[in-house]
């Protein structure tokens, strides 16, 4: 078994350099082997065990499956969180969004900050935050039983108190008294028509409900969760948003026209309009 062996049935469906880097991916994760250990013969080592432990991983991805849902864990913010099927992959860019927020709350001195993150999937933003800004008590809340599991499971392993809950974003509360000073998601907001550029191993295995929405009302979640906020973020308090960046300019647009005050787009590390942030008034 060599290394060649093992990235070059990954080659059509990736490209030889993401082949590679996948596959490195795994053996570092999985055995701890690091490109200098496979050069220097360490797979002629592994186990018979791991050897067809490896050799199920790479049918598995040669089938198009994420190797994150094939290890079963995915980096995020220097920390690693469990995932599945029915989890959608934590991303680069939400480490952003989260980094986006630690940053402005950390010069905020609060005895006791009320976070909300809606649609939390995997739990990463819920469970980052509450484990990076002083006196935050967060909670988190999706739809997906799958999702409600793996994300409890996540606070659990990773020590974070948050708390978490069913709930349905495009449901309107009913009269609630303001609660939080901090609204958070990165709800569905891919098109559908956006669907044909993506790589299989997104539309084949990530849930589809955790990305997309209807080409014909692409801020469906966005208008519900900034309704809501209306009603329950605290005077002052702030909503931030990952958004596509195909509608930034709606998303101003209907901020400003729900009276949220100091709107701010923000781009991402490749230059898109990929987050907003805004204030409910005084």
């Amino acid at each position: 078994m060599t290394y060649q062996e093992l990235y070059k049935p990954l080659i059509l469906l990736y490209g030889e350099g993401e082949a590679k880097a996948l596959v490195r991916y795994l053996l570092e994760e999985e055995f701890g082997l690091t490109l200098a250990d496979i050069c220097s013969g360490a797979l002629d080592a592994l186990t018979d065990t791991q050897k067809e432990w490896l050799q199920g991983a790479l049918n598995r991805m040669t089938q198009g499956e994420p190797v994150q849902y094939v290890l079963g864990k995915a980096w995020f913010c220097d920390r690693l969180f469990q995932v599945q099927q029915g989890v959608l992959i934590p991303r680069p860019e939400t480490e952003e969004l989260c980094r986006w927020i630690i940053e402005s709350e950390a010069a905020h001195e609060c005895s006791s900050l009320q976070v909300l993150d809606l649609c939390t999937g995997s739990g990463c933003i819920a469970i980052t935050l509450a484990l990076s800004i002083r006196n935050a008590q967060v909670s988190a809340c999706d739809i997906s039983p799958v999702a409600l599991k793996v994300a409890a499971a996540n606070a659990q392993r990773l020590h974070a108190d948050v708390a978490v809950e069913s709930r349905d974003v495009l449901q309107q509360v009913a009269e609630v008294q303001p609660r939080w000073h901090l609204m958070v998601s990165n709800p569905p907001y891919v098109c559908d028509s956006e669907r044909a550029g993506m790589h299989r191993n997104v539309l084949d295995y990530e849930p589809a409900e955790a990305l997309f929405v209807p080409d014909d009302n692409p801020l469906l979640f966005y208008r519900s969760i900034c309704l809501n906020a209306l009603h329950e973020l605290l005077p002052g308090g702030w909503l931030y948003l990952e958004i596509n960046p195909l509608f930034a300019g709606q998303m101003q647009q209907m901020l400003f026209s729900l009276h949220f005050d100091e709107v701010e787009v923000r781009e991402d590390s490749y230059g898109r309009q990929r987050f907003v942030r805004a204030r409910k008034g005084l």
